[in-house]
């Protein structure tokens, strides 16, 4: 016997062999679907007996096995069935011949035999045959399974006489020498009547009839012969059939303890219900003993009407750890024969079954370990598979997980191996897969995303390299693609620099053919590989959504609850309310996004690879909305660190949306990574509200963009900064152009403005404009003027002064103004206001006319140029970089009292305050206007002759000064009809600031520069807006406007003596 059936189980030796087979030609689909109902006739319950014969089939059986049948009866075949088809009466004789033929094969064995016949109609089909069967067709056959019955039942009619025949035998008789084949030729010469040989004989002969009362269901008998051939073969050292009678022990003391079977679902013997006695549930019992043999108990049939008797008879059996303990005797005794390498294979395996049952696992790894090393004949490959496949299924069986994946990866190897001309890598691939469990090795990403790593990494990557291999000889590229990402994304930590090398090399040439996707592929055998997402590549550390810019952040309008009341409910506050919020608030993100604006969510991403990583294709993955992801391609340099990317994208619907992930082309292969799947990924939220959508201006001016931002006390941002730095008194034009970028109209825009303070301590408020949307005037604000520096000389020129201002355009229009929403648009204005002319001292001279007077005034240049001074179109004053000179103007002199008077004066009520302010201010414009004093630096003469927005001209107006005002007014009432004026004393003199400085004479206030559009009205797509502005002491207009605008404001400079230049 040299093919061994690995499916063996101990209660096998209970069966009855029966071999089903085809005869001529027949297809394999048509003979297995009899098969399969042949097979399911394995139990049959013998008439008049409680007695249930177990039948195994199998469709082919090595006619070298049926030899060893006296050794154990069930490996004898005593049944066969044969298929054929037949469609004509003259092929019948033929095909007769065929299944004769086919029972020479079995003969000497079989106890009786069928032919099944398909197709065959006519006379010859009514002739009865008891050996033959005919059915019309495959389909028509309801009576293969009562015909499979009668033919088990005429086994049991044999297999009853021979047990009969055999167990009668008297001990006067001489009793036949049962042998093994290999025996034969052992036995030749030796004594036939000694002792010896017959207690031989007798010892054989009792083991044999054992397993004759098994097949035929004497459980109790078959124990007894046993028991009594296990010590007449003890006794004359028959080794090889001690042996089989210590097995035929175990099987029967195993079918006692579990009725259920030992061979799993595929080899379990279910007795019918009827057919168990009633303490079958309760037959294992560890503290069961051997009791003494009662050969008397034996009947002359076998059958006794006693059951009970029976029933205690059954202790005769072994206890469960007494059935493992003959095992190993038995296959002690096997060992020593080499001819029985097969037998004790397959009794390694039925104690391994048991065991299992019992769950002592390291005893049953010992009978495994010993039946890997059991030296059969030499193997076909197909025979090596079949058997590395069972040690893999037995290790399986009682819990070596990595045992048996390691001898099924064996099997696997040796599906290909170099001596099979057409290796099978689909088998082998098969069986790779198998293996995975084994090795805690799923081809689940997500099992690799939780907790620490299990398993031994470097034969996982081995057994993924020969998954990716298998694949490729397969002809699949798709699979050696996703098992190669699954090997890169799984075990990046665990492979080396120069490994991570090869391994992206290799992905990059598969891509090449057949790039990655993310869908679902299935299988050979039926599962499907989950697709691989790259999260690892780069890795993903943080997810921020990012607010819009400033200037294009909506704002909800205010409405009379306030904005963190929902105007939903009629409560103003509400638990519950307040409760589901919290519960959102973890995922949801305070501001909001606009419908068709661009988007952004920041990515802190590191690259662990030895080498430059290319990313493309790289976008958002979100739900809720429709979004249209604006995909990005990258490059992180080696080992990078954290590197931030920026993904962006447009929602095009309103609503809630959500981002899910990312999804990115690394090597070749898309992945879409979803946040939840990211481990270590720390995010503020992945929800945000996206709003109707509304204009979007874009702003620019004539001045160049400043370095310096403006910070407001508020915290607001400012949208974009000018700067600009001039002298005082010089006149700058500011255009500003709007412009709507947008797809949706502007319908409505708000300019206002808020003043900063400045850095040398003065500040203002209020800045009024003219719009032709909407003017919103902010009221003055009351501020004192700076106190002089002290200390100074006349050479000083001072120190510049810092001025800032925004203006805010506050502008809606399209489906977002319908819902409230608005956007604000800022600009930053930054001025530096430098010294040109300071006045150090003025006095007034009578002049030969009673209604004129003589103004001198001290002039002193604190630029670092030379520049001219002239007053009323006169003479030019030429001054020097630090020169002082004193210039002589004669001016009427100026009567204040025929101005009109004031609102408050004709009963309307005002403030005295504010009243004596508007007066002053209208003085003031009286002496600038008959004054007109002006400078000029020389060095920029080349531009066009008083060309206000140069920064080399500028307006002195002495009327701002308080001396100059007091002189004025005192003039107008003086009895002698001249100025008076203290000409030895330096007078204050108080210089404009820049428009946005709202100061008076006295208090510090003046008028507002004024600002005109110079663009379309709605929609607005680009517009423009020109913005005049002074600095101290200057006249500001915007030439070619239809209105011009005039200020002047004043601040303290210094106060000194004319000196040597006086």
């Amino acid at each position: 016997m040299s093919v061994p059936d690995y499916m063996q189980c101990a209660e096998d030796h209970q069966t009855l062999l029966v071999v089903v087979q085809p005869v001529g030609i027949v297809s394999e689909e048509n003979f297995f679907r009899i098969y399969k109902r042949i097979s399911s006739v394995s139990q049959v319950s013998v008439r008049d007996s409680q007695r249930v014969l177990s039948i195994r089939y199998r469709h082919h059986y090595p006619p070298e096995n049926n030899e060893w049948g006296d050794f154990q009866t069930h490996r004898k075949v005593v049944g066969l069935v044969t298929v054929t088809d037949c469609f004509s009466a003259r092929d019948w004789p033929q095909t007769f011949e065929k299944f004769h033929a086919q029972k020479e094969i079995y003969g000497p064995t079989l106890y009786d035999s069928r032919l099944f016949v398909f197709g065959l109609q006519g006379e010859v089909t009514e002739q009865p045959r008891p050996d033959v069967a005919f059915y019309p067709s495959y389909e028509d056959c309801e009576a293969v399974e009562k015909r499979t019955e009668d033919f088990v039942e005429s086994l049991f009619i044999v297999l009853e006489s021979k047990r009969l025949d055999r167990a009668t035998d008297k001990s006067g008789d001489k009793i036949p020498l049962l042998c093994v084949p290999f025996e034969k030729k052992d036995f030749v010469g030796l004594d036939t009547d000694s002792r010896h040989y017959k207690k031989r004989c007798q010892g054989r002969m009792r083991k044999h009839v054992g397993d004759l009362c098994l097949q035929a269901g004497m459980l109790q008998d078959s124990l007894v012969h046993y028991h009594m051939s296990v010590e007449l073969l003890r006794s004359v050292n028959d080794f090889l059939w001690l042996g089989a009678a210590l097995e035929g022990l175990c099987s029967a003391s195993v079918i006692y303890h579990y009725p259920g079977g030992t061979g799993g679902q595929t080899g379990a013997r279910r007795l019918p219900s009827g057919s168990l006695p009633a303490e079958a549930a309760n037959r294992h019992r560890p503290g069961a003993q051997e009791v003494l043999i009662d050969p008397g108990a034996l009947t002359t049939n076998g059958i006794n009407p006693d059951t009970s008797a029976e029933i205690g008879r059954a202790k005769n059996c072994l206890s469960p750890e007494d059935i493992i303990d003959k095992y190993k005797e038995a296959i002690s005794y096997y060992s020593k024969y080499k001819s029985a390498g097969v037998v004790e294979l397959e009794a390694c395996v039925k104690a391994v079954r048991v065991l299992a049952i019992q769950k002592r696992s390291m005893e049953a790894s010992e009978f495994l370990q010993n039946a890997v090393y059991i030296n059969l004949r030499q193997l076909s490959e197909e025979e090596k598979i079949q058997r590395y496949s069972i040690l893999s299924e037995l290790y399986e069986l009682i819990g070596f997980h990595r045992k048996s994946a390691f001898f099924k990866r064996v099997a696997a190897m040796q599906c290909v191996a170099p001596s099979i001309p057409e290796p099978g890598w689909r088998a082998c691939y098969k069986l790779l897969l198998e293996t995975l469990p084994g090795y805690s090795l799923s081809l689940d990403p997500q099992d690799f995303s939780k907790g620490t790593h299990r398993g031994w990494a470097a034969v996982q990557m081995r057994l993924l390299h020969e998954l990716v291999y298998a694949s490729r000889r397969m002809g699949n590229p798709a699979l050696s693609v996703r098992h190669l990402s699954f090997l890169l994304q799984t075990m990046l930590d665990f492979l080396s620099d120069q490994e991570k090398k090869d391994v992206t090399q290799s992905l990059e040439n598969y891509t090449c053919k057949c790039p990655g996707t993310m869908e679902l592929l299935t299988l050979p055998g039926g599962p499907t590989l989950p697709p691989v997402p790259f999260t690892k590549l780069p890795i993903v550390r943080r997810v921020k959504l990012l607010n819009l810019p400033a200037s294009l952040r909506p704002q909800k309008m205010k409405s009379l609850l306030g904005q963190n009341v929902s105007t939903k409910s009629p409560f103003i506050y509400s638990p519950i309310i307040a409760h589901s919020r919290g519960e959102e608030r973890n995922k949801k993100i305070d501001f909001q996004w606009v419908q068709g604006d661009v988007c952004e969510v920041q990515l802190m991403v590191y690259n662990p690879m030895p080498f430059e990583l290319r990313v493309e294709n790289m976008g958002l993955l979100t739900s809720g909305v429709d979004f249209e992801s604006l995909p990005a391609a990258l490059s992180l340099p080696a080992e990078s660190g954290l590197y931030p990317v920026t993904l962006v994208g447009v929602p095009q619907t309103t609503g809630m949306i959500t981002v899910n992930g990312y999804h990115t082309t690394v090597f070749g292969v898309f992945s879409d990574c979803l946040l939840d799947n990211l481990p270590g990924v720390k995010t503020s939220g992945s929800t945000v509200e996206v709003i109707p959508a509304l204009p979007r201006l874009q702003i620019s001016t004539s001045l160049p963009r400043s370095a310096h931002s403006l910070q407001p006390s508020s915290g607001d941002e400012v949208s974009m900064n000018v700067s600009v730095q001039l002298y005082n008194g010089e006149t700058q034009q500011l255009v500003i152009k709007l412009e709507n970028i947008g797809m949706e109209p502007l319908e409505k825009l708000e300019v206002t403005s808020k003043l900063l303070t400045t850095k040398d301590g003065i500040s203002v408020s209020g800045f009024p404009l003219c719009s032709p949307f909407r003017q919103v005037v902010r009221p003055r604000a009351e501020s004192k003027p700076a106190n002089a520096p002290e200390g100074g000389k006349p050479g000083d020129p001072g120190h510049g002064k810092t001025l800032e201002a925004i203006l805010n355009f506050k502008y809606s229009g399209g489906p977002g103004h319908v819902e409230g929403y608005y956007r604000n648009l800022s600009l930053g204005l930054h001025v530096e206001a430098e010294p040109s002319v300071l006045f150090t001292r003025v006095t007034t001279l009578p002049a030969t006319s009673t209604r004129q007077c003589h103004l001198l005034l001290d002039v002193f240049n604190s630029t670092e140029h030379e520049l001219t001074v002239s007053a009323r179109g006169g003479e030019e004053l030429i001054l020097h970089t630090g020169e002082c000179q004193r210039m002589a103007i004669q001016v009427d002199k100026f009567n204040f009292e025929s101005f009109p008077e004031s609102p408050g004066e004709k009963g309307q009520p005002a403030n005295p305050k504010q009243l004596e302010e508007e007066r002053q201010e209208a003085r003031s414009l009286e002496i600038d206007s008959k004054l007109d004093v002006h400078w000029r630096i020389i060095s920029f003469s080349w531009c066009p002759p008083w060309h206000w927005a140069h920064p080399a001209r500028g307006l002195c107006p002495l009327g701002r000064t308080q001396e100059g005002l007091r002189h004025g007014a005192v003039g107008t009432r003086s009895s002698h009809g001249m100025c008076q004026g203290d000409t030895d004393q330096g007078c204050p003199l108080f210089f404009p600031l820049p428009g946005p400085y709202q100061r008076g004479i006295d208090s510090g206030w003046g008028k507002a520069t004024s600002l005109e559009c110079l663009g379309s009205r709605v929609p607005c797509q680009c517009g423009g807006l020109l913005v005049t502005f002074p600095v101290p002491s200057c006249h500001c207009w915007a030439p070619g406007a239809s209105q011009t605008a005039r200020s002047s404001q004043d601040a303290v400079v210094r106060e000194t003596e004319v000196g040597q230049h006086g």
